[in-house]
Parts: structure tokens; C-alpha cells; sequence
């Protein structure tokens, strides 16, 4: 039992290193919850595959995210609950149905998954802990944002959907 304090000494560190943000991570409050990520890292991957993406778009005149009042005014009690559904929407539904035939593209929509991914699980965690629950508006919202996505065949609202994560991040950066 020598080895106790040393374990539980790095066991506490390791537990400390792993909530402390890295380098380029902003702390976002979703409410009562705080969620560190790179949004620099996100949108760096972004803007490389941007154009790209966007060029995949067949409907210009529709959109997924910006349908008025889709995240707009989201009170700060309820930015728990729609961004958690937010990251699941892309997680679950955006990210896997964006595959192209370009290695570098599929790259880099891969890291922004796991960027969603990672603060998917850490937004999970808190809105457990502190009992998140969604508001009328918010759910309101989320609706109409997966109406907008489930009007278009699956491939076309991903493409499109991806296209519009530049909306998502502006939003959530505005309300930091």
C-alpha cells in the first residue's frame, strides 16, 4: 500500500490536466454548464474545405440553420440543452453522411467530428450533473432546424449542413 498516495497523487493529476483547457481552447457556458473546445482549431479545418463543400450545395435558396429564429434569442437557460442537440445532430447525422472522394476533405471533416464529439461527451457529462432540461423554445427550435435537415435527401442536408457550421460556430462564440 506503499504506492497509494503516489497513485491517487497522479490519478488527481491526470484528472486535473484533463480538465484544464489546452492551448487555443475557449470555455463556452451553455448555461449552467462550461465546455472547453477549439473553435480556432474547428474553423481553421472549416475554412480549408469550406468552398469545397459548399460547392457540393445544389439548393442555395434554403437553409438548415439560419430558418428565422432557428438559434436566434435561444434564452441562456436553454443553450444547454439546444447546443448539446446541436453537437448530437452533427455527430449523428451531419458527419456520417459527409464522405467525398477527396482524402484531404474527408480529413478534415473527421477532426471536426471529434472536435463535436469531444464536446458532445463533456456537454453530456454536465447537463447530467446539473439537470438540464429543455425549454419549450429551445425544442421548438431544434424542430424546425431537423424539419429544414429531413426535407432534403440525406446526402444534400449533410452537405448542406456542413456548409453551414461557420452559422453554429458565429452563434456560439456571439453568446459566449
Amino acid at each position: 500500500m506503499r504506492g497509494s498516495p503516489l497513485l491517487l497523487c497522479l490519478f488527481s493529476m491526470s484528472c486535473w490536466v484533463n480538465l484544464m483547457p489546452t492551448a487555443g481552447d475557449k470555455i463556452f457556458h451553455f448555461g449552467a454548464c462550461r465546455v472547453s473546445m477549439s473553435t480556432t482549431e474547428i474553423r481553421a479545418g472549416f475554412t480549408a474545405i469550406k468552398a469545397n463543400i459548399q460547392s457540393r450545395d445544389p439548393i442555395r435558396t434554403l437553409s438548415i440553420l439560419s430558418h428565422p429564429h432557428s438559434l436566434h434569442k435561444v434564452k441562456s437557460s436553454d443553450r444547454c440543452c439546444i447546443t448539446h442537440h446541436l453537437f448530437t445532430f452533427y455527430v449523428d447525422k451531419v458527419f456520417k453522411h459527409c464522405k467525398t472522394e477527396d482524402s484531404f476533405v474527408n480529413r478534415k471533416i473527421s477532426s471536426i467530428a471529434n472536435s463535436f464529439l469531444s464536446a458532445r461527451r463533456k456537454l453530456g457529462q454536465c447537463r447530467e450533473q446539473n439537470n438540464c432540461v429543455c425549454g419549450e423554445e429551445s425544442t421548438e427550435k431544434f424542430k424546425q432546424i431537423l424539419a429544414n435537415y429531413e426535407g432534403l435527401n440525406v446526402t444534400s442536408a449533410a452537405m448542406k449542413s456542413l456548409g453551414e457550421l461557420d452559422i453554429l460556430l458565429d452563434w456560439m462564440e456571439k453568446s459566449r
